[in-house]
């Protein structure tokens, strides 16, 4: 009873405008359930151009809510609510279940084969959010991050095929439980000013291909520019994580 009242006492000495800073966080993360909401209703609608924009906003919010809540010490000022499970409830729901339901209600696979695919992306993912490991000690992702909503941005930016997608689908399941690694373009140190700038450039021109494009403008053709900025950037992200999984390689084979 005693240690009950000494934290009671101990939360009433916080300052309350850092603890009011720490639960204004927690709400700019949970806001992320009101864009997955409003991409739920898109894909209701039969709109996947806004449904991918809705998915955007709450990746913005994804991006911005953990340098935020590092600086205000949420942990600290808010003891009593956990933020990474908050997080993770959002990140499953706008990473995973709706880009599947994406994929099961727009035919980005073959016939016969939505129920399937969207039942692996939803399973596999299960692994990624459950994984203790899920980042290394340098903060990339080990194991694809079930960044499945980029997979469904993909697919649609690209204009790639059902049979395509479903390999791409089938083999990305599989990279969930290979630990290759995957950069988180916020929190890895190495290059990061030149990955910032890239991240950036990534996010202004797939926003502009997704907004200027449409049932008959495929993105490619709606702006070329922002088109071939889109594939440089990818190329960049990819070619950092290969360098990375390799580099680990070596310095595990080391003696």
């Amino acid at each position: 009873m005693s240690e009950v009242r000494g934290e009671e006492k101990e939360r009433r000495r916080l300052p309350a405008g850092r603890v009011a800073a720490a639960w204004a966080v927690h709400a700019f993360t949970a806001s992320g359930v009101v864009t997955a909401l409003l991409a739920i209703a898109a894909l209701i609608a039969g709109d996947l151009r806004l449904a991918l924009l809705w998915l955007g906003a709450a990746l913005i919010i994804d991006g911005f809510d953990g340098p935020m809540a590092r600086k205000v010490r949420v942990s600290e000022y808010a003891p009593r609510f956990d933020g990474a499970i908050l997080d993770h409830v959002i990140d499953y729901l706008t990473y995973t279940v709706i880009p599947a339901l994406l994929i099961y209600r727009f035919g980005l696979v073959p016939p016969g084969w939505e129920i399937p695919a969207a039942a692996w992306i939803m399973t596999t993912s299960l692994y990624c959010f459950g994984n203790r490991e899920m980042k290394t000690h340098d903060n990339y992702f080990s194991g694809f991050p079930a960044t499945w909503n980029l997979i469904v941005l993909y697919f649609y930016v690209l204009g790639s095929g059902n049979w395509p997608n479903l390999a791409v689908i089938a083999v990305l399941g599989v990279l969930t439980f290979v630990p290759f690694k995957y950069i988180h373009p916020f929190r890895v140190a190495t290059f990061r000013p030149l990955t910032l700038a890239v991240t950036a450039l990534w996010a202004l021109s797939t926003f502009w291909l997704v907004l200027r494009s449409g049932p008959e403008t495929p993105p490619a053709e709606a702006s070329p520019a922002a088109f071939w900025a889109f594939i440089g950037a990818s190329a960049y992200f990819l070619a950092i994580c290969a360098w990375r999984t390799l580099a680990g390689r070596r310095e595990a084979e080391k003696p």
